[in-house]
């Protein structure tokens, strides 16, 4: 391998690393307040929310496509299921939508 990847790669990694290490250090001692724990708790669903939802309605030329597969998406995981089985069932709808409709 030649040393100018080796040094990009260990480059990226540091570039990656030491952002995500600085806040954890630095902040692993602050207490922060009831309402911003709260609010903090709740980033990852919103972040999730905003990365799935433009997806729903551009993943195909018929909107309804990615509606029908979030619904079942929906249905299945509030039955219960392993989130393989919630991904596996919406694609299995989506098919059967595609075989019947298209």
């Amino acid at each position: 391998m030649d040393k100018t990847v080796l040094f990009m790669i260990i480059g990226m990694g540091l570039v990656t690393y030491i952002p995500r290490m600085i806040p954890l250090v630095v902040l692993s001692n602050i207490k922060l307040p009831i309402f911003a724990q709260n609010v903090l708790k709740n980033v990852p669903y919103a972040t999730l929310g905003a990365l799935i939802v433009p997806g729903i309605f551009l993943i195909s030329e018929d909107p309804l496509f990615g509606v029908i597969g979030a619904i079942a998406a929906i249905l299945i995981a509030f039955m219960g299921a392993n989130v393989i089985i919630v991904v596996m069932g919406s694609i299995g709808t989506l098919v059967l939508y595609s075989l019947l409709f298209t």
